[in-house]
C-alpha cells in the first residue's frame, strides 16, 4: 500500500453497518480513508453512495473486487456471507475488514485466516463495541485493582421488543448470539488473558418474529478469571443495569452512559479467625463495613466515536504495520464461543 495517500476502501453492503458504521467513520477521517467503491444489489443504495462519495458502484461484490482502485475491502453484508466473501476478497488481492462475527465455525475462521496468510494480505474483524467509552472505563477501573480480585462481571442487554429484519432469520446468520452476544463476548475476552473460556449457554425463541433466538444466557468461566454472565433478551419488561462487577474489595454497576463504583475500607476491619464454638446468645455474626466515597463516570453512548477509534487504529495497522484494532485470535475465540453455544442449544 502507498503510505502517503488515504486507504482506498470498497464497501460491500450499504445497509446499516456499511452505511452508518463504516462509511460514517471513513468520512470523518478524510486524511486516512476514502470510499473508492461500493457494491449493493439495491440500485437506490448505489445511487446514494455515488451522490455521497463520488465513488464507483457495482451491483455485486465481484465487480467491486475487480476494481484495481480498491485496496481494502470492507465486508458489511449479512453475516452468513462473511466467510465466503472474505476469502473471495483476499484471493482478489485485497486487505479485508470483515464485520462481526467473522464466521460461525472455527473451521470457517481458520480457513479465512489461512487464506490471508497464503495471499499475504491483512485481515481484521470489526469488533468496534470494545472501544466504546463505557467499556474502556469499566476495564480501566477493573485493571486499576481497586475492586480487588474480580469474582463476577455481568453484562445485560435487556429490552421488551420485537424485530423482523434479516437478523431474525437463522439462514442469514441472524439471532441474538451472533448479533449482540458476539459484541459482549469480545468485551469479555479482556478478562481471560490468552486462555479460551469454558462456555455454558441456554437460549430461546420467545415472542419475536423469525426463527432465530431472541433470548440468550451465556456464562463464561476460566482459570484465574472471573465468571462472566452475559444476558441478552427481548422479553424483559424491567431492564437491569448493563454492568454489574463484583470484587473482593468493592464493586461497580451502571449503564452505557453512567457508571458508579465503591471500595470498602478493609483496613478499618479488625483481624478475625474462623470460630468453631457456638456464638453467645445464638447470634449471627455481623460487622459494619466502612465504604470510601463512591466514584462515578458519566459519558455518551456514541458508536460513532468507537468507530472512528477503530478506524484510526486500522489505519495504523494497514499503513504502518501497527497492532490490529481487533486481533484474529480474539475474533476466532468469539467464533469458538458462538459455535459452542449453538452446539449446546441445538439450534
Amino acid at each position: 500500500m502507498n503510505t502517503e495517500r488515504p486507504v482506498r476502501v470498497g464497501i460491500a453492503g450499504l445497509g446499516r453497518t456499511g452505511w452508518h458504521n463504516h462509511a460514517g467513520a471513513i468520512t470523518r477521517l478524510p486524511g486516512m480513508f476514502t470510499v473508492a467503491a461500493a457494491c449493493d444489489p439495491m440500485e437506490q443504495r448505489r445511487k446514494e453512495a455515488q451522490d455521497a462519495f463520488g465513488c464507483a458502484t457495482y451491483p455485486d461484490i465481484e465487480g467491486m473486487l475487480a476494481d484495481p482502485n480498491v485496496e481494502l475491502a470492507v465486508i458489511g453484508t449479512p453475516s452468513h456471507l462473511h466467510p465466503s466473501q472474505t476469502i473471495q476478497a483476499l484471493k482478489a488481492g485485497k486487505d479485508v475488514l470483515v464485520d462481526k462475527p467473522m464466521a460461525f465455525t472455527t473451521e470457517q475462521a481458520d480457513r479465512m485466516i489461512e487464506t490471508a496468510e497464503k495471499c499475504g494480505r491483512k485481515l481484521t474483524v470489526f469488533h468496534n463495541f470494545t472501544l466504546t467509552s463505557h467499556v474502556q472505563k469499566v476495564v480501566s477501573v477493573i485493571n486499576s485493582g481497586i475492586l480487588g480480585r474480580i469474582v463476577l462481571v455481568r453484562m445485560t442487554v435487556h429490552g421488551f421488543n420485537r424485530r423482523w429484519d434479516w437478523q431474525t432469520v437463522r439462514k442469514m446468520g441472524g439471532g441474538a448470539i451472533p448479533n449482540a452476544a458476539s459484541h459482549l463476548v469480545h468485551m469479555a475476552l479482556q478478562f481471560f488473558g490468552p486462555s479460551t473460556p469454558k462456555v455454558f449457554c441456554v437460549a430461546d425463541r420467545t415472542w419475536g418474529i423469525g426463527d432465530a433466538e431472541d433470548h440468550v444466557k451465556i456464562i463464561l468461566t476460566g482459570v484465574d478469571a472471573p465468571v462472566v454472565d452475559i444476558e441478552i433478551t427481548s422479553t424483559c419488561a424491567y431492564p437491569q443495569d448493563y454492568w454489574l462487577v463484583m470484587g473482593t474489595r468493592g464493586g461497580l454497576h451502571g449503564t452505557t452512559t453512567e457508571l458508579y463504583w465503591k471500595v470498602a475500607d478493609l483496613s478499618a476491619l479488625p483481624k478475625r479467625s474462623a470460630e468453631t464454638v457456638p456464638p453467645e446468645g445464638r447470634k449471627y455474626y455481623s460487622e459494619r463495613i466502612v465504604w470510601k466515597p463512591e466514584e462515578s463516570w458519566k459519558g455518551t453512548y456514541d458508536h460513532g466515536e468507537a468507530n472512528v477509534a477503530y478506524y484510526t487504529r486500522l489505519y495504523n495497522f494497514l499503513r504502518h504495520d501497527g497492532v490490529p484494532p481487533a486481533t484474529l485470535r480474539d475474533a476466532r475465540t468469539v467464533v469458538a464461543v458462538i459455535e459452542e453455544c449453538y452446539r449446546q442449544i441445538g439450534f
